[in-house]
């Protein structure tokens, strides 16, 4: 993983298996709250098969990471993968998919650019 100002990459480019999808999960969940980024792409331009399991568990991991108050954009999708996706009947509900990292960057810039959340100061009570 990659942190890019308030945005964390995450770049899949191996076999997805059931159990490298639960670690990239879980890592991307204590990444956002440790680095408290604003901003999550899943780069997914490396994986050639993409089944009914990882469409879930990467729409529940953003929908999580939203919970966190970190957006998420699945970048790098081949032709071929959206292709079979739409023949399988599957959809990322409520996830933002982009070309290319690039794209996923711009999605995302209002709020890489905006500064990390900070407890600041208590409010004052009016008088």
């Amino acid at each position: 993983m990659l942190p890019l100002g308030q945005v964390l990459l995450a770049s899949v480019q191996t076999e997805v298996t059931d159990n490298v999808v639960v670690a990239l999960r879980e890592e991307l969940l204590s990444q956002v709250i440790v680095r408290g980024v604003r901003g999550v792409v899943i780069d997914i331009s490396g994986v050639q098969v993409f089944d009914s399991y990882l469409s879930r568990v990467v729409t529940e991991t953003a929908q999580a990471l939203r919970l966190l108050s970190a957006r998420t954009v699945v970048a790098g999708m081949s032709p071929a993968v959206a292709v079979t996706m739409v023949e399988m009947g599957l959809d990322l509900p409520g996830v933002a998919t982009a070309r290319s990292l690039a794209h996923a960057l711009r999605i995302l810039a209002p709020d890489a650019l905006s500064p990390p959340p900070s407890a600041g100061p208590a409010p004052q009570d009016a008088v």
